[in-house]
């Protein structure tokens, strides 16, 4: 009983497809996000209050929502980013979710996954948000300006376009530095420096990427969780990287089931949670080796990967559990929502031992 527990707080049963969840920052209320059976958006905000969660608003979109973030909100302000099947990127001020605060057709066709920085105080430099799709590009858009990405990153001329499952930002540690991971349903993770507005690495795990997330977004690149299908996920550690052999890497199989989503736990970044197909939730902790780099046979230095530890294992559905956010404010507290439209809000223990 010494390891950490995962216990459900209490779960809310809803009558349509759940895809995503997000904490409104500094407050026990969070965001669902999904689609009705006539296609359109659901969009609720639940409170938690007294072991229970309480509908306190709701409203109805014309298009069915994909994936949301706070990411790129300035604080006092609470505005929620999403973007949905029909490749429209909007900004929400929950306060009043009615009507959008900004529109902008950002894709040809669904956006799969969304991603902000700037905002909340994380992260240095103008608010930004990254945007992924089935149309094969990867864009960044700041909210200040309308209609226009300030970057597009998409296949070369004549190059197959990709389906981008999931995007990423990370190394916003100044003002000037800034990047973005993204990862593409063939297996293909690619790394873009925003201010080179190049691409700095690429690499191939073998099967489609479902997620990817950087272990903090405003530290110089440190670790980076790639996952997706077949049961397998990988940690890459990005601090140093080797001319030809890249980035060092740990592998991980997880109860042969897809792994849908990684999220790191924000009061101790070596502490992530997989999400998987088969309903599981697994709690992990990356361990760094006793030297982080060394000196390959040319004198150049060469990354050396760690190891991962499962920390807890638990099974809590039938139907794959596509998101978690867990909350800034209160350690080890976390939402979940599910395939069998069911929204959870867990209590993980025991998270300062680890």
């Amino acid at each position: 009983m010494d390891k950490p527990q995962i216990i459900i707080h209490a779960q809310k049963s809803v009558n349509f497809t759940l895809h995503d969840c997000r904490w409104i920052p500094c407050t026990a209320k969070f965001v669902v996000l999904g689609d009705h059976a006539r296609g359109t958006g659901a969009f609720q905000i639940y409170e938690v209050s007294q072991g229970d969660v309480k509908l306190i608003h709701e409203c109805e979109k014309s298009k069915s929502l994909k994936c949301g973030t706070f990411g790129a909100s300035p604080l006092p302000q609470r505005l929620l980013a999403t973007g949905d099947f029909a490749g429209k990127l909007q900004i929400w001020d929950v306060a009043s979710p009615d009507l959008p605060v900004y529109v902008v057709q950002a894709h040809r066709e669904i956006i799969n996954c969304i991603d902000g920085v700037g905002g909340l105080g994380i992260g240095e430099g103008a608010p930004e948000i990254v945007t992924g799709s089935r149309d094969g590009t990867v864009k960044v858009w700041d909210p200040r300006q309308n209609n226009d990405a300030v970057a597009t990153m998409k296949p070369a001329e004549g190059e197959v376009s990709r389906d981008c499952w999931t995007v990423a930002f990370g190394h916003a540690f100044n003002v000037h530095d800034r990047c973005v991971a993204a990862g593409y349903d063939n297996g293909d993770v690619k790394l873009f420096d925003l201010r080179a507005m190049a691409l700095r690495w690429e690499t191939n795990v073998k099967n489609g990427v479902c997620s990817l997330e950087f272990d903090r977004k405003d530290i110089e690149m440190n670790k980076l969780v790639v996952a997706g299908l077949e049961s397998k996920f990988h940690v890459f550690d990005m601090r140093t990287q080797h001319p030809k052999k890249g980035f060092a890497c740990v592998d991980e199989k997880n109860r042969q089931a897809t792994i849908w989503s990684c999220r790191h736990l924000p009061q101790n970044r070596d502490v992530f949670m997989t999400l998987g197909g088969n309903g599981s939730l697994n709690l992990w902790k990356y361990n760094y080796p006793s030297q982080r780099s060394v000196e390959d046979s040319e004198k150049l230095s060469m990354g050396v990967a760690g190891t991962v530890s499962l920390l807890q294992d638990v099974t809590f559905s039938t139907q794959p559990i596509a998101a978690l956010d867990w909350n800034h404010d209160k350690l080890g507290l976390c939402v979940t929502t599910s395939f069998d439209q069911t929204i959870r809000v867990l209590i993980i223990t025991k998270l300062k031992s680890v």
